[in-house]
């Protein structure tokens, strides 16, 4: 498990994160999304240890990650923009991580050929996203106990993207690992993802579980036989949009509560709808863009 408390990080005058808190659950799949500038990179710096905190702290199944090396060696941080020499190929990267995990050779030769990439070719000559692919690999052959990605989907293809999320749900069942990725790609991290944290004003707006947060909100289209305004609905709702006799809302309560009070409206139909990750986002962070 890992237990976020009250951390807080500024640059000079510029505050990265704000009294933030949450948990993620052990052998979960996280996802850490928000607006630009919401401190996701920095968030996954402190989590990974490579940067102290000014308040707060991380803990790994109640041990501090910050100066302790037992605890660094069950973490695989991947960043955005992975450091690599320009002589280097995949084989040297590889040799390195191989010093510092429980690394399985046989997991690596799959990803590589699942990915298309030749071990041997120098990475000076691969594009971002075959640069992404590599590191992938590696990772899930290095097999950690947490693994934690920053903009993991950038630069990946669609047909790498779903051979990714394969390699996570495997990562999960058969390791207990806990991967946590931070990502603009809601829709992505929808497939995967169990749990999350919304980061919103340098704080975490929402945090927990992805299924109850989507069914505590309700999303319905509604027809009636006549025009029907927002004011006519007689109970609270986050988003109203009308289309002649068809209305939509997005509300939050009891469903039946909510339902009763649609009915006393006398509507032709009523259609509940599915709430995705995107939305939940958007109404969590005001509707600002990623």
């Amino acid at each position: 498990m890992i237990e976020i408390k009250n951390l807080g990080k500024r640059y000079d005058k510029f505050v990265a994160l704000f009294d933030m808190s949450f948990v993620i659950d052990k052998g979960s799949k996280f996802g850490i999304v928000g607006i630009n500038g919401a401190g996701k990179s920095t968030l996954l710096r402190i989590m990974a240890g490579v940067m102290k905190a000014d308040k707060g702290q991380v803990l790994f199944d109640g041990e501090n990650i910050f100066e302790n090396q037992s605890k660094k060696a069950q973490v695989l941080f991947l960043p955005d923009e992975p450091f690599f020499s320009p002589i280097a190929n995949g084989n040297n990267i590889k040799e390195i991580y191989k010093t510092f995990y429980d690394f399985d050779e046989s997991i690596f030769r799959m990803y590589m050929g699942l990915f298309g990439l030749d071990q041997y070719a120098p990475l000076r000559n691969f594009s971002k996203g075959m640069r992404r692919r590599l590191f992938v690999a590696i990772a899930f052959a290095s097999r950690p106990k947490y693994l934690l990605l920053d903009e993991v989907f950038d630069g990946l293809d669609p047909k790498a993207r779903q051979i990714f999320k394969n390699g996570v749900a495997e990562l999960t069942s058969q390791y207990g690992t806990t991967v946590v990725i931070a990502s603009h790609s809601l829709r992505e991290l929808e497939d995967i993802c169990d749990g999350y944290a919304l980061l919103d004003g340098k704080k975490v707006s929402r945090s927990g579980s992805l299924k109850s947060a989507q069914d505590n909100i309700l999303k319905f289209n509604i027809a009636f036989d006549r025009i029907v305004l927002r004011g006519d609905l007689g109970f609270e709702v986050r988003s109203f949009e009308s289309s002649g006799k068809i209305i939509r809302i997005v509300c939050l309560g009891d469903k039946q509560e909510i339902l009763t009070r649609i009915n006393l409206l006398k509507p032709l139909v009523i259609d509940e709808m599915n709430i995705d990750f995107e939305e939940l986002f958007h109404l969590s962070a005001g509707g600002q863009s990623l």
